[in-house]
């Protein structure tokens, strides 16, 4: 168990709250957009980290970090969130747990509080000193990036749980194609060698 240790900014050298909120975003989703409500709440700047940046065309992981930077900004200037107040910073994952706090920091500017729902990255953070701070979660058993891929592998409707923008550019991406593909067990085989 880690100690509490003292915040290392408790505010940034201007004397603003700035924040960082961490997700995959994969897809982008209204969950995702009511976190970041949230997060600018209660800061005055906000990053958003996409994390797993290197990650795509993967099971868990079908969107580039590009797509992704793509859906959020789309979503936000969609939804009226002022981009004076937040950026995208692709992050990928470090070699190590103990490591991936200081990838952040490094690629970073200052920032005084984590806002993520993720046990590993609360305790990281957490134990270097920062404060962090959960996110309530919007119906999360509906709004979630595996229930959104889940639904669009199923030809469920999906659409009604991301922004009209992020629908508009997994289609686009071809993303529901490649989520499809991607989330298949096995592929046929050949009936000839």
């Amino acid at each position: 168990m880690f100690s509490y240790i003292e915040p290392k900014w408790p505010r940034s050298e201007n004397g603003m709250r700035v924040g960082l909120l961490v997700g995959r975003f994969q897809p982008f989703h209204l969950g995702h957009l009511e976190a970041v409500r949230y997060a600018l709440r209660r800061v005055d700047y906000l990053y958003i980290v996409v994390g797993s940046a290197q990650r795509s065309h993967e099971r868990d992981n079908p969107f580039t970090a590009a797509e992704r930077i793509a859906m959020i900004k789309s979503a936000l200037d969609g939804n009226r969130v002022d981009p004076s107040k937040w950026m995208t910073i692709p992050i990928a994952d470090a070699d190590s747990h103990s490591l991936w706090v200081s990838t952040v920091e490094s690629m970073v500017p200052n920032f005084n509080v984590v806002f993520t729902n993720d046990a590993l990255t609360f305790l990281l953070f957490k134990g270097e000193g920062i404060d962090v701070e959960a996110v309530p979660y919007l119906d999360r058993s509906k709004y979630s990036a595996t229930n959104v891929r889940d639904r669009i592998l199923e030809r469920k409707d999906w659409e009604s749980l991301v922004p009209e923008q992020v629908s508009k550019l997994v289609r686009k991406f071809g993303g529901l194609e490649r989520v499809r593909a991607l989330m298949r067990k096995d592929l046929k085989g050949s009936d000839h060698v």
